[in-house]
């Protein structure tokens, strides 16, 4: 990091927090934090970045927000976000609530892909070429990242609502609102808020729940390994922050899940395919500068 690294405004938005920051690189500058309200919130955003950029003008902005989004840069609803179930959310026009204000790149991907591409330039999955990043907290997302560019389709990645094989004598119907019992319904926070014998900072560490919380999602992180080949998967997220015993559950039920199959994958090698943030919760921040970093980039490389 050097003192000519471009100044960039990154904007996190998360189901309960969104974080505003100015970063050279992994040096963040400035950062402030606001409730996820209604998409009113994205106007009291953008005036603070403007507050900055009249102080110190900044080169890009990147926005990683939670989803579904449209990424589709030729669909009519491009910049929009999708059928969220977050309340006042849905079709609210994210990036074009910055495009608009600022003559600047602008780029906008969901937090996890964000995420990803992180901890792919500065933390855990450095030098990896296939890699991934999960986040298990307010939801479930998944950010895929190949040869330094995250996967994008007709959509991004919504691997967070696939349904998985039920534990046994586990009857939670599941607190996702369009799916029931799929992943995010089962050990997000509101799922878990819902199913625990007590506030969740009073559940201790050897509650049955987290045995079926580690189960569910080392079943899923088997079928990511088989399906996606990386070479790291992070989980991070504030369940997974909050909870440091779920990792070598997991670890451990993904090898059971395995079987065997991967003749190179053993306990010594799944504690480095499955790793936590080496960013902590400076991942989701430094995702946003990443995006905006790629944002300049592209503008730049334009003839």
């Amino acid at each position: 990091m050097t003192k000519d690294e471009p100044l960039i405004a990154g904007i996190e938005l998360g189901g309960t927090k969104c974080i505003a920051t100015l970063a050279r690189g992994t040096r963040i500058e400035r950062q402030q934090r606001w409730p996820t309200g209604d998409p009113a919130t994205l106007d009291l955003i953008a005036e603070r970045l403007a507050q900055w950029r009249a102080e110190t003008p900044f080169a890009a902005i990147g926005i990683a927000s939670f989803g579904p989004l449209v990424l589709d840069r030729n669909a009519p609803g491009f910049g929009h976000m999708g059928n969220t179930p977050k309340p006042g959310w849905a079709g609210a026009d994210v990036h074009g609530a910055f495009a608009r204000r600022f003559d600047l790149p602008v780029g906008f991907d969901t937090d996890v892909n964000g995420a990803a591409l992180a901890e792919g330039q500065w933390g855990a999955a450095a030098g990896c070429a296939v890699h991934a990043y999960a986040t298990v907290g307010t939801g479930v997302g998944l950010g895929i990242v190949v040869n330094g560019a995250p996967i994008q389709g007709h959509m991004h990645p919504e691997a967070g609502h696939v349904r998985i094989r039920r534990q046994p004598g586990d009857a939670y119907p599941g607190a996702c609102p369009a799916h029931g019992d799929c992943l995010e319904g089962l050990v997000s926070g509101p799922g878990l808020i819902e199913r625990a014998p007590a506030p969740l900072e009073k559940v201790g560490d050897d509650d049955p729940l987290w045995s079926l919380v580690a189960a569910d999602l080392a079943e899923w992180a088997a079928t990511l390994i088989l399906t996606l080949s990386p070479q790291r998967l992070v989980l991070g997220g504030g369940v997974m922050q909050a909870r440091p015993i779920l990792l070598p559950m997991i670890r451990r039920g993904v090898l059971a899940n395995l079987a065997g199959y991967l003749a190179d994958v053993d306990a010594a090698a799944m504690e480095t395919l499955l790793v936590p943030p080496a960013l902590g919760d400076r991942a989701g921040p430094l995702g946003a500068i990443m995006l905006g970093l790629k944002a300049m980039e592209i503008t730049s490389s334009r003839p």
